[in-house]
């Protein structure tokens, strides 16, 4: 316990006097430094330690990460659909807008002085709302004295197409000029200065038609109303309004109609003036169903005016589809009054005399059946019978006094007319065309020796090929039989108001031979804008006549330019 206590007093002396001494020593100055030392080394970046990977890393460790989803199961129907699913067409990129031309201007000159003026202009693509006017003139001088003919024609038209009615109108105005140079080859001075004569004809013309629908209950209408007045260089003159409607009533697969018609009329002239009037009534009932199509119905038509008679008709007609667009069979059975007019003469021969008969004809019963259809791409045909018993049938005759004028008498009695017509169109491409139509006629006259001017055979083709987009060709060919006219060997005796009844010691029968009319001809598209154009006619240079005494004219060649704005 002592030796302790000694340890410890000893090492608490020896520490104090320690202290002591280090407190008892004096400290030296403090030296000032001035001097200034700056240090330039590159800077080398250490990483700290934190950052660093001392270690490799573990490459036993292999555990498989999993995801945890959720998932929702839906109650559906399953349904099993075998049917070929409805296929969805892709729908085509909006095509580029062509350009339309609605307007044009044409001239064209050429041999026997052939002269060519043509213009339309109309508005644009509005489907809603069209109009446009046209106009045309044409003049040729054949080689016989005053063979000078031509044709003007002025017309305009306006369409509206509402959501439920489409209104038609028209204004139209025609001039027909030409001379009487009819020539007889046995006594070639018999005319030497030839009349002058110029047809003109105005008409006005609206109609107002309902918007088709397919509701099989469906109401369709149709009005109409056409008046026209034509005058001559002469005394001639005529006018008429006709008015017609149409009211159809669809039920299921029937249908109730009635068409309607009143045509009135008069012609005047110095020594002539009829009055020439007509009522139609035509109900009908229709089927249409699985390729049959029949209509039955009766034409009750009622004369008034200078002619006065009641008369009603059977009105039939059948359409029978025997292999679809390939072959149906049709019929017709039908009756009517024929309404004739100095405006259906003159379109048909102009070189008509002054004081024309103005007599109906009645077309007492008429059957008609064949076969149409189709025989592939571009192939489509028709062929069909008629039979027909026509009274008071017009026929144009020389005048006995002036030989170069005609006059229109009628066949007192019923005559007899059989005939068989064919149409073909054959399309190759869409550059290549071609149709053709043929008309074989029997006629059986009631009271005359022959149907005068009515040849038995006609043919008549059209053929077209674009060779390229600028170039294309077209010709047509006209063939027509020999046909019968009647001449005067001395003055015929006039009864009354009506023609001449025949006398055959007055009259002989003389042929007017047959024709082959060829033409051609050629389009060149220069540009957009220009075009030309070049027409041959009659290349066999043949000097036929449709008409006895009138030959047309020769050989012709004419060309121009045309101009689309």
């Amino acid at each position: 316990m002592r030796l302790h206590k000694t340890i410890y007093t000893t090492l608490f002396l020896l520490t104090a006097g320690s202290f002591a001494t280090k407190a008892q020593d004096v400290k030296p100055p403090e030296k000032t430094v001035t001097e200034e030392i700056e240090v330039i080394r590159p800077y080398k970046p250490v990483l700290a330690d934190a950052v660093k990977l001392r270690r490799s890393p573990d490459l036993n460790n292999v555990a498989t990460y999993k995801a945890k989803f959720n998932y929702i199961l839906t109650d559906r129907k399953l349904e099993l659909n075998s049917d070929i699913q409805k296929l969805q067409a892709q729908q085509l990129a909006d095509e580029r807008a062509a350009e339309l031309i609605n307007n044009y201007v044409k001239g064209g000159l050429g041999s026997l002085g052939t002269f060519l003026a043509e213009a339309y202009v109309g508005t644009g693509k509005d489907e809603a709302l069209q109009a446009g006017a046209f106009f045309r003139h044409f003049g040729q001088e054949g080689k016989l004295n005053k063979q000078n003919e031509n044709t003007q024609q002025l017309s305009a038209f306006g369409r509206s197409i509402g959501e439920k009615t489409t209104l038609n109108g028209r204004v139209n105005f025609e001039r027909h000029g030409l001379y009487f140079y009819g020539i007889d080859e046995a006594n070639p001075t018999l005319n030497p200065n030839p009349e002058k004569q110029a047809i003109n004809f105005f008409e006005l013309e609206g109609e107002a038609i309902n918007k088709f629908t397919n509701d099989e209950n469906a109401l369709s209408y149709a009005a109409k109303v056409n008046a026209y007045l034509l005058n001559d260089k002469f005394s001639a003159k005529e006018n008429a309004i006709t008015l017609t409607g149409y009211l159809n009533k669809r039920i299921s697969k029937f249908n109730l109609g009635l068409a309607a018609a009143a045509e009135l009329g008069s012609t005047k002239d110095v020594n002539t003036s009829v009055s020439n009037n007509l009522l139609r009534l035509n109900p009908y009932i229709k089927l249409q169903a699985n390729g049959v199509k029949i209509t039955a119905g009766i034409n009750f038509v009622q004369e008034f005016g200078e002619f006065s008679s009641t008369r009603i008709f059977p009105s039939v007609t059948a359409d029978f589809t025997l292999i679809p667009d390939f072959l149906q069979i049709f019929g017709e059975v039908k009756g009517d009054v024929n309404r004739n007019s100095l405006k259906n003469f003159t379109d048909e021969n102009p070189f008509l005399n002054g004081n024309i008969a103005i007599q109906n004809t009645v077309e007492k019963m008429s059957i008609s059946g064949g076969i149409k259809g189709t025989g592939g791409p571009g192939f489509g045909y028709k062929a069909r019978f008629y039979s027909k018993r026509i009274t008071d049938m017009p026929l144009f005759v020389n005048n006995f006094t002036s030989f170069n004028k005609f006059d229109v008498i009628y066949d007192f009695g019923t005559m007899k007319l059989l005939g068989l017509e064919g149409e073909i169109s054959v399309q190759v491409s869409d550059n290549l065309k071609w149709t053709g139509k043929i008309n074989l006629e029997d006629y059986k006259p009631a009271v005359e020796k022959q149907s005068y001017y009515k040849p038995q055979l006609r043919i008549g083709s059209n053929f077209s090929y674009t060779y390229n987009k600028k170039l294309s060709f077209n010709a047509n060919v006209a063939i027509q039989d020999d046909s019968d006219a009647k001449v005067y060997v001395s003055e015929p005796q006039v009864l009354g108001k009506y023609p001449p009844v025949p006398d055959y010691s007055k009259e002989t029968v003389v042929t007017v031979k047959g024709f082959v009319d060829l033409g051609i001809g050629a389009d060149y598209k220069i540009n957009n804008k220009f075009s030309a154009f070049a027409k041959a006619t009659n290349l066999l240079n043949t000097n036929y006549s449709k008409y006895l005494y009138y030959r047309t004219n020769g050989f012709s060649i004419f060309g121009g330019l045309s101009y689309s704005f």
